[in-house]
């Protein structure tokens, strides 16, 4: 019941294999950035009301140039509890006694302050415009700007799900090409928005196809790859999320408008779909759902991809039945989502990897938040963060090399806790320690990410395996929600969140404890897969490890 043996005949890294680990390599380069993209597109710059005194040409107060533009600032703007100029007030009429006043003494009486009436004034030293200077989303209206990454999150829950039901009744490759067209028009689009309703609406809309980008290239690369070379496949295309994050910040640095930064993202992606219409469909889906002449007609496409000759000699129907005979008998009858309500293997699984990708999205997002106070160019900080989330990837294809998938995403979920739980009662003196920490943390999560996503393939049966990756996925996607809304907890205590990150992190290290380890073996393919084989076979363990190094 092997389909690696079938991989093996077509050619198990051949042409086709490393033309799509490239393409997808590229298209989540292009894709991971749409979703941190507020970042940038909405960064609050600087600003203040705007004054009549000041920023009026035809009306000054100043017609002899006596006073400086920090003095008329002074008597127009009144001072915060930092002694700063508010950026939410001014004073409603000129304070000209304030300039015989020492600078320290602040007058804020009531009547003499109102709020921008006639709108801001922006530092447009790093960005030329953002969404936030475009409708204006500061002091009353600040909370405006968190509305669109919740609604593109809420729009990646909902795609994760509906998508991905689609892509197990209709195929992998379909779904695929349909939200790589979506998110490059939608995201095209959103960059002309000529209303703050309009952008929100078309961001989530983007929102809905993002993950579902990513699940189907995960599962293509899969389901054409052997057990043997999974792992190297997967951790590949992963990185290729830092390598986003990574070009994100470059390109934002060199392209300060938001609307061609949108523009430069998503052009990009609708030029990707000439290539990514010679993906093939994966043969191991086409069989699972009853199509066997198909599914042997991919293979054959493949094989002539990878320089097989007479591969049809050998790829015969009759002899794809008899190396996947047991398969094919599981699957007369045609698989159906209420089959795994009786599926307790399968949905004890499903949630356990639940769980831990949720806990790791909240710990994840968690670190971000901490690592933006370390600096404020969030250009360097883009790419730093891409660099450390990129070393931990190439850590993480070594560490599965030796220690197995389970083992992997034990070490490294423990090792974020405790860094998260020490850093967390560190003195803000020690800003060095706590810096480190920090750097740890982001790097062990992001390779206990790099396993789970590993297990997590190897542990569901392929005809479910779009549908339940998405479920897993929307408990991702809400763990990202959930850690800024943690932060709240700040008016309560200093430590609270960061104690629930480290706690939550270390969760994630034990609920992965009752699953079975799956390195170097074959991928399930039906429910019953899963159901009559309580734990997987301990030839792994047994391996030799020299034995280990050469499969990879």
């Amino acid at each position: 019941m092997s389909f690696d043996e079938l991989l093996d005949q077509a050619g198990g890294l051949g042409r086709f294999q490393i033309f799509q680990l490239v393409l997808f390599c590229i298209t989540n380069l292009l894709t991971y950035p749409h979703i941190v993209l507020e970042n940038f597109t909405a960064a609050i710059p600087d600003h203040r009301c705007w004054v009549q005194i000041l920023d009026n040409d035809t009306v000054s107060g100043n017609d002899n140039g006596i006073l400086s533009q920090d003095a008329l600032l002074r008597i127009s703007i009144p001072l915060d509890s930092n002694l700063k100029p508010m950026k939410c007030r001014r004073f409603i009429h000129p304070q000209w006694h304030l300039l015989h006043l020492n600078e320290t003494v602040v007058n804020t009486t009531e009547p003499d302050i109102e709020p921008c009436v006639d709108g801001w004034v922006y530092d447009r030293s790093y960005f030329t415009s953002t969404i936030i200077t475009e409708w204006d989303l500061v002091c009353e209206s600040l909370s405006l700007k968190s509305v669109v990454q919740t609604l593109f999150m809420t729009g990646s829950l909902l795609g994760s799900l509906i998508y991905s039901l689609l892509s197990d009744r209709f195929g992998r490759k379909v779904v695929y090409l349909w939200c790589l067209l979506q998110l490059g028009i939608v995201d095209t689009v959103a960059a002309f928005a000529p209303t703050f309703l309009i952008y929100c609406i078309l961001r989530f809309w983007a929102g809905l196809s993002v993950m579902t980008i990513m699940i189907n290239a995960f599962c293509l690369m899969s389901e054409w790859t052997t057990s043997k070379r999974k792992s190297v496949g997967i951790v590949l295309m992963m990185s290729s999320y830092s390598i986003g994050q990574m070009f994100l910040g470059g390109l934002a640095f060199a392209v300060r408008s938001w609307h061609t930064l949108h523009l430069a993202v998503s052009v990009p992606l609708l030029v990707l779909l000439l290539p990514s219409r010679k993906l093939v469909e994966s043969f191991r889906w086409l069989i699972v759902r009853n199509q066997l002449e198909k599914g042997v007609k991919e293979l054959r496409r493949v094989a002539h991809i990878n320089g097989k000759k007479n591969i049809e000699e050998t790829l015969t129907i009759e002899y794809v039945k008899s190396t996947i005979q047991k398969v094919l008998d599981a699957v007369q009858t045609k698989p159906s989502i209420f089959q795994l309500l009786h599926a307790p293997k399968v949905i004890m699984r499903t949630f356990c990897m639940c769980f831990s990708r949720f806990s790791n999205a909240v710990s994840f997002y968690g670190l971000v938040l901490n690592l933006q106070h370390l600096g404020s160019n969030i250009f360097l900080f883009q790419v730093l963060f891409g660099a450390i989330t990129l070393t931990a990837r190439f850590v993480s294809l070594w560490t599965l090399n030796y220690m197995g998938h389970r083992t992997n995403q034990i070490l490294f979920s423990f090792l974020a806790g405790i860094s998260i739980l020490v850093n967390t009662f560190l003195p803000q003196e020690m800003q060095i320690l706590r810096v480190v920490l920090a750097t740890l943390g982001i790097g062990c999560v992001s390779a206990a990410n790099t396993g789970s996503a590993l297990h997590q393939i190897e542990l569901l049966p392929t005809v479910f395996r779009s549908t339940l990756g998405g479920i897993i996925s929307v408990f991702h996607r809400t763990g990202a929600i959930l850690a800024p809304l943690l932060m709240t907890l700040l008016g309560y205590s200093l430590h609270l969140p960061w104690i629930i990150y480290g706690v939550i992190t270390l969760l994630a290290g034990l609920v992965i404890l009752p699953l079975p380890e799956t390195t170097n073996q074959p991928l399930v393919n039906t429910i019953q897969d899963v159901e009559n084989n309580t734990i997987y076979s301990r030839k792994v363990k047994q391996e030799d490890t020299s034995t280990k190094v050469t499969q990879f």
